[in-house]
């Protein structure tokens, strides 16, 4: 018995939704709409591949301690995977700014989750006025 649920696989932030290589990265930063918040910045670009993907850019500048970064990817990745099944097919590079380690988590947790609506409804928007 390895102590983990049966039901655990299919809960989890799999390879398939992340950004992993260097060019996947920068074709979001090179074309992209950006939004945010304070201490967010969500870079948004669609894909090909039919449903959304994060990558995440948390830096030194932003939160000086690993253990400050860790705990934002975590947050992040959380969010990310929960909303994952009402989120279009996007590529999302999530950047934070300074001052991002100072929010306790479950205001950081309030802030990605009003960004996934944010993101829907700018997705509908944009399809509407084009499609």
């Amino acid at each position: 018995m390895t102590g983990r649920d049966d039901a655990a696989p299919a809960c989890r932030f799999r390879r398939a939704y992340r950004l992993l290589t260097q060019a996947q990265y920068a074709r979001v930063f090179g074309g992209s709409r950006r939004f945010g918040r304070r201490h967010l910045t969500v870079l948004v670009s669609p894909n090909t591949v039919g449903f959304a993907r994060l990558g995440l850019a948390v830096s030194r500048k932003s939160a000086r301690r690993a253990v400050d970064r860790n705990r934002i990817k975590r947050i992040a990745r959380e969010s990310f995977r929960q909303a994952h099944a009402t989120l279009p097919a996007v590529d999302i590079v999530l950047i934070t700014r300074p001052g991002i380690a100072s929010h306790p988590a479950p205001e950081l947790r309030r802030t990605l989750d009003g960004l996934w609506v944010e993101l829907n409804r700018r997705c509908r928007d944009d399809s509407s006025r084009h499609g």
